[in-house]
Order: structure tokens, then sequence, then C-alpha cells
């Protein structure tokens, strides 16, 4: 395909072109300057420079010439011509079919093409003008002309439309006319042309435009007034169900302002009642757009009702979204129908009244049954061998406790209301099926006893979802009281815990008393062990996650779950093949693999066998499984099998409860299982009890598939040693609301030589601060505490002192603490119940990473 080339001819010159012809002379000046002063030298001292030098310089002299001559006659180079060539860019803004100015930023031009001459008032003189100078005499324009030339000196784009009665040249025959320009300014790329940044201006004349528009708009104001008045209603809805426009005769129809109207104000299910609305939102799958005929009743704004029939268009536009609907609506309440159309519409009412997937009936005034759709019998449990259920009272066929709500509904729905409540209620042929039923008035005809329509919906399955839903509730409020008892629990064994250790710092072994506090000692420590497991299951422990190979893990454990099992029972291994690792605490998933093989042994009182598998689960299994609230992902599963008595359902439904137990009275605590149920839960997993009475029971873990990243394979920070020297002289603040705590903890810390201050609360914490100057080098703080607790004390202390090492104690778990501290890096944690040895070590290592730190 041949192309033609741009020539002189194809588009106007311009009106004024800034060359650069200017800096080409300025170089060959240089040049020839330069040349003169090299020949002056050789002149005046040719003597004393070598011929060698001489000659050198002339070949180079002759190689440049040389070269120049091949270049001129290759076409590298070409001899400037008095004229400026016209570049591609000059051919773009030349043939523009609008004004265009290019200037720098302060209004300097460099280059104006020929159609900004066609504009009154453009040249002066000969020379063009600027564009705020072109308008500078229009007031209509002044503010938005300010607007564009500060845009210009920011060099940021800016656009307006200039509104000028009688134009910019001010015809006479036009005086009254408006017209309209289009003005932008925009900023230039920087330019090897150019040493200042430059900006183009454009100037249009859109009145054709405007004019155009405006003709439009008349025309579409009349076609909206036709609209608006025809003897048919018009509504459209977009794809949410938002009603975008309704014309003034269904507006009158339905009892509504049309000048109150504002779109998207009202929605479908406005206009119509219940799940009619859904009918005008569905639309063809495919796109195609269809006009669909539906009869319904429309609801007036006083909430009475009126049939119609829709001419109804919706279709789904290319991405699957559906588009916004068109529909005709024909007044029906004194329309007569054909018997063509009659028999057409009892067709298609039988087809919806038997496919439907509900069940539907209808009732006399009575509620006894008149007739029913094809699925009533399925929903409602009633095969035709009983019965007949024609005459027969729906109020029968549900349980006593929902008939007086019911045969209120009946009422409602003889009386013509359009709002009645539905009705919830159980079968009374089967407890446990529930059903909901919807109400409404039916059309009273001469001869017919049917006035109450009965929709039923079969809500079996969420009522099962409501009741798991409530038993994760009141497992979550059981753990929440669990962890508040462990917390107060906590704080009463440190007290316990700290004294004991005091007091045998001052008996020695062979002391009469030392036995007695032993054991003081030793029971605080186990009723420690008990909070530890009641914050597992309600999910407040300190947890150390980390990457664990799960066969590693039970193998390693195999040896003494033999031994805990006993002679009668025997254990076997089973593991899957390419076991996906976890990320988990291995102290705590040890502590679940024991507690359930113990349950399995202590469900087989005469012997058995216990199985422990491990297998991966794809997302595609898990998504086939049917365990409830389970989240379809990747999954490594724990098997723990047994072959014991089984569990009936009452005790599934119980069995991760904090203290339940179906063992003896004395035997177990019942914090074993609920403790399991914690720790996994905490770990992002689920557990559920599989067990058939008389065979046994598997509880199933599923642990989510952890993914290794980078960071899993850094090499672990090295442990430091253990603190030997746990004396010290530092100024310590000692912040707890637990005075038995707080006094046992001051105790400990003087007897190892600190200088302890204690406070009661944040407040006082803040006033024993300011008494001492701000000279601490330790604080130690509780974290709940009445009105203020530990981190805001924390924000307070930072404001002067942001450098104090902190400590905070808790009984709850570090990560739960941590997610309210802001400045968590900083600050160190203690669990309670901590003991004497466990405080002064904790507080030493920290005073010493603080010498550290100074000392760099």
């Amino acid at each position: 395909m041949a192309t033609r080339p741009i020539g002189e001819d194809n588009y106007p010159d311009p009106l004024m072109s800034a060359g650069r012809g200017g800096a080409g002379l300025w170089r060959v000046v240089m040049l020839g300057l330069t040349l003169v002063v090299l020949a002056v030298v050789f002149v005046l001292f040719g003597e004393r420079i070598s011929p060698d030098i001489i000659m050198t310089f002339v070949g180079l002299l002759a190689v440049v010439g040389v070269f120049c001559l091949f270049g001129l006659a290759a076409g590298l180079f070409r001899f400037a011509n008095g004229e400026e060539r016209r570049t591609i860019s000059d051919a773009v803004v030349d043939s523009l079919p609008f004004g265009a100015v290019v200037s720098d930023r302060d209004g300097k031009i460099s280059y104006v093409n020929a159609h900004y001459g066609s504009f009154s008032g453009a040249m002066t003189k000969g020379l063009p003008v600027g564009v705020p100078r072109l308008f500078a005499g229009q007031s209509d324009a002044s503010e938005a002309i300010y607007r564009l030339s500060r845009a210009g000196k920011d060099g940021r784009s800016a656009m307006e439309d200039i509104r000028i009665i009688g134009g910019l040249g001010g015809s006479v025959a036009d005086a009254s006319k408006a017209f309209w320009y289009r003005v932008s300014v925009r900023p230039l790329p920087e330019s090897d042309e150019a040493s200042k940044p430059l900006v183009i201006w454009s100037v249009e004349d859109i009145t054709r435009d405007k004019d155009n528009n405006e003709s439009a708009f008349r025309d579409l104001q009349r076609a909206i007034d036709y609209l608006d008045h025809s003897p048919a209603g018009f509504f459209s809805a977009d794809a949410h169900g938002r009603i975008q426009y309704l014309n003034s005769t269904l507006t009158d129809w339905l009892g509504y302002d049309l000048a109150e109207f504002n779109a998207g104000h009202l929605g479908l299910a406005d206009l119509v009642r219940g799940d009619g609305a859904t009918l005008l939102m569905r639309g063809r799958g495919d796109g195609e757009i269809r006009t669909e005929i539906i009869d319904i009743d429309l609801v007036r704004r006083n909430g009475t009702s009126f049939p119609v029939r829709l001419l109804h268009r919706a279709a789904r536009l290319a991405d699957g979204e559906l588009g916004e609907t068109r529909t005709l609506v024909l007044d029906k309440s004194n329309a007569p129908d054909t018997e063509e159309e009659l028999r057409a519409a009892e067709v298609r009412f039988s087809r919806f009244f038997n496919d439907t997937p509900f069940a539907i009936a209808t009732l006399d005034g009575e509620g006894r049954i008149i007739r029913t759709n094809a699925p009533f019998g399925r929903i409602f449990k009633w095969s035709g061998e009983q019965k007949s259920l024609e005459m027969q009272p729906l109020a029968e066929l549900i349980g006593e406790g929902s008939r007086d709500k019911f045969a209120r509904a009946i009422a409602d729905a003889a009386a013509q209301r359009s709002e009645i409540d539905p009705v919830d209620a159980l079968l009374s042929a089967e407890g446990d099926h529930a059903v909901r039923l919807y109400l409404s008035s039916s059309e009273i005809s001469a001869g017919s006893p049917e006035q109450v329509n009965v929709y039923a919906l079969d809500m079996t399955d969420q009522r099962k979802l409501e009741a798991q839903f409530a038993q994760s509730q009141k497992m979550q409020a059981v753990g929440q009281l669990a962890g508040g008892v462990a917390h107060d629990f906590n704080n009463l064994l440190t007290a316990i815990i700290g004294f004991s250790d005091l007091l045998l710092l001052k008996h020695k072994p062979g002391d009469p008393s030392f036995s007695e506090l032993m054991q003081i000692k030793q029971n605080a420590n186990r009723a420690a062990g008990l909070t530890r497991q009641l914050l597992a299951f309600s999910r407040r422990q300190t947890l150390r996650p980390q990457t664990l190979e799960l066969p590693l893990i039970v193998d390693d454990l195999t040896v003494l779950l033999k031994r805990m099992i006993g002679e009668k029972n025997v254990l076997s291994v089973e593991h899957g093949r390419n076991i996906w690792p976890v990320r988990a605490d291995v102290v705590q998933l040890e502590q679940v693999i024991i507690n359930l093989v113990v349950n399995a042994r202590d469900a087989m009182p005469d012997g058995g066998s216990i199985t422990i598998r491990t297998s991966n689960v794809e997302r595609s299994e898990a998504e086939r499984m049917t365990f409830e609230g389970m989240v379809p992902a990747d999954y490594v599963l724990i098997d723990v099998q047994d072959t014991g008595t089984g569990m009936s359902q009452d005790v599934i439904e119980k069995i991760f409860e904090p203290f339940f137990t179906t063992m003896e009275l004395g035997k177990g605590t019942g914090l074993g299982l609920s403790t399991v149920y914690g720790i996994v839960k905490q770990t992002e997993g689920y557990i559920y009890p599989v067990s058939v009475l008389g065979i046994g029971t598997t509880f199933k873990i599923f642990l989510p598939r952890h993914v290794p990243v980078a960071s899993d394979l850094a090499a672990k920070t090295a442990i430091a040693a253990p603190v030997r020297d746990l004396t010290g002289h530092e100024r310590i603040l000692l912040v707890d609301d637990e005075e038995s705590v707080r006094a046992f903890s001051a105790q400990a810390l003087r007897a190892t030589g600190y200088e302890v201050f204690e406070a009661d609360g944040g407040e006082e914490a803040l006033e024993v601060l300011e008494d001492q100057d701000f000279k601490i080098d330790l604080m130690i703080s509780d974290v709940a505490m009445p009105e203020m607790d530990g981190p805001t004390l924390l924000k307070h202390v930072r404001e002067t002192m942001p450098h104090l090492k902190v400590i905070f104690v808790s009984g709850y778990a570090e990560e739960s603490v941590r997610r309210d501290i802001e400045d968590d890096q900083s600050v160190e944690f203690l669990p309670k119940p901590y003991s004497l040895d466990q405080i002064n070590s904790k507080v030493k290592e920290v005073l010493q990473r603080l010498d550290a730190s100074d000392l760099q």
C-alpha cells in the first residue's frame, strides 16, 4: 500500500514559530573564533612548537574534513537553509481543527497555528496575542480565564466552557445569540528546543455542539411529557431494584407525588408485595431481551393493593450482570378478560402452583384446607393413604405452641390485611420438623370458599443451623467465664506460691515446718495447672507456634503413650505419605494427643485398641465433608480411634464443656477434652467426635496446612544463658491492684537488693513517678486494673520516659495482652502465677539487657 508524504500544501502555515537558527549561528561563530585563536598561537609561537605537534594537529583537521565530506555525501549532514523545516509535531499542531497556542508559563508565545487566527481579536498589529488577552474584554469569561491562567502558571491541566453573548467579535446580527468556546491549557513535556517549561492553549468554538445538545434535550423533554401523560403506567429500575423513573400516570395510581419522587429512593420492594420483586429482577440468562407478561399486585402508598398486568423487559449484560428494566403497567382492576386469556392464565397458574419447591394451600375462612399443590404432602409428611386433606384444618398439622398465632394470622388474612407476620411452627407429626407459614388474602369470588393463601417453607435445616450457632455461642460464653475465673485464681495463686517461696527461704529442709510449706507450694502448683487448662479452653493461654512434622511428634510420644495405656490396650500408629507440615505449639499439641489417648483408654475398661492416624486432606476432599463449620481448605488430619463403649448424642453435645465428665466422682477433673478443644481452636483448627455406641469413638482433628516461608528457614535466635546472680540495686516501680500480689513481689525484689516503689493503680503510679523525678530503671505493671489499665499507663509513661523498660504481668495469654499494646516490642511479659525465682530472674534478665544497650 502506497503512502503519501506530508507535503507543504497539506496543512496551513503557522502564524508564528520561534525557530532554532540563532543557536546554530552562535555555534558557527564559536567554532570560527576557536580556529582563529589556534592560528594566532601557531604564528606567534610556531618556532617553539615541535613540528611533530604541528603535523599531528594538521592531520587531525584533515581527518575531520574528510569525515565531514563523507558525511555530506551519505546524508549524515546537510546545509541549513534560510527557512525553518517543518516537523511532524508542527504538522499535527497546524492541522488541528481548533486554535492552538504554545507559550511558556509567563505567556511568551513560541508557536501559533493558523486556526487560531480565525478568531476575532487573535491578531494585533500582525502579531498573535495570548489566550488570556483574547478574552480580556469579555466580563462573562473573566473568572474562567483567571482559573485557566493560574493552572498554566502552575503547570496544571484545566478546561473551561465559556459562554459569550454575541461571540468574540461582537457581531451585530448575532448580538443576542450565545456563543460557546471550550478553552483548555495543559503542560507540555520538556524539550531540547525550549529553555523554559511550555504549555499549550487550545480554543474551540463549540456553539454548534451546544445547540445540538439543547435541541436534543428539548426533544427528550417532549418525549418524557408524552410518556408521563400516557394512559398506561411506566417505571424503570436498575440492577439493584432501585426505581429510576416513574411516569405521572403510575404515580397517580400508587398515590405518590411526582414532584417528591427522587431516583433511587424507592425500590421494587416498595411497589411489589412479598417476593414479587424477584420476578422483575431475573431476566434471561442468555442476555436476550424479551417482553414478559406478568400478572401481579402492586402496593399503593396507603398499603392497599390493586391488580395489574406488567409488560416487562429485563436483560443481562455481557458480563452476566442484570441491566436496567423497562416495565409498562396496565390496570386490571376493571379490565375484562376473554375466554382464551382466562384459559392461558389457568394453565400458567397450574404449572406455577405445582412446580414450586414449597408448599401452597388455599384455606376457607375457618382455616380448613380447600386445595394444595404437589409438594404440600411431602413437606407436611402427609401421605394420601392416611386421609384426604380436603377440609382438614391446617392447625391440626402443626404443633400446639403455634396454633394461637396461626389463628390470628388467619383472621388478618380474611380481613384483607396486606402485612401479616409469618408463623414459625413445628409439625405435629414430627417434632424436629419445622416450617414457616406465610399467609395472604385470596381473591374472593362468588361460590368459592377460598379466602386465605398459605405458603409453607421447610425450615428444618435452618433450625439445625440455629441450634449449632447457639451451641457455639454457649461454648464461647463458658470459655469467657472460665478465662475470667482462671485469671482471678492466678492472682491468688501468685500470692500463695510467692509467700511460700519466701517462707521456704527461712525454713531449711531439716525444719519441722519445711514439709508443710512444700505441701502448700505443691498444691498451689497443681491449682496453677488447672487454671492453665481453663485458659486453654478459653483460648487465652500463651502459645509458641513453630513449624512441625506431625509424624515425628507422634512417633516421639509413642513410648510414653504405651506406658500410659497399660498392657491391656494396644496402640498402633499409621502415617500417610508426605504429610504436610503444620504450625502449632509443640508442647500443647503433645498435650492434645496425650489427653485424647488417655480419654480413649478410660473408655475401654476391659481393654482394646487405640489407633493414631495422620493423613493429608486436600481442599476438594474437605469440600465434600459434612462437618459443621469447617471451612474448605488443605488440612492435616489426626485421627485418634478407640474400640471403647462409644458415646450417645447427648454426651457428644456436652463433651467439650469444662468440668463435664462421665467418670465416677473424684476421678478426673472434666478439663481434659475442654483443654483439647481450646488448644485446637486457638491453633485455628477443628475437632469433631464421631462415635457409635458399643463400637467406639474417633476424634478427628483438622489442622491447617502450613506452607513454609523464608522466615521459617532463618536461624533461630540463641537462647540466653540462665541468670545466676539475681541481686541488684536498681529502682523499680511495682504497679498492681491486688495487694497480696504486690506485697509478695515487692518483698521478693527488696530481698535481692532492689529499691521498690509500690502503686495500687495507674493514677498512683504516675504520682509516684513525679515524686521520684521519673528516676526509675524498671516498671512492673499488671495489665487489667480498674480506672487506668496497664496499656493506658504505658502510653502516659512513654510521653516522659520513652526508653523505660517495662514488664507486664497477667494471667491471660501474652498474645491477647500484646494486641492492646501499641509499642509492644519494648515490653516484656511475665505470666501469672509466678514464683520468687521467676520474678527475680525476669527482672535481672531485663535489667542486664538494659545495661548492655546503654553500653552500645
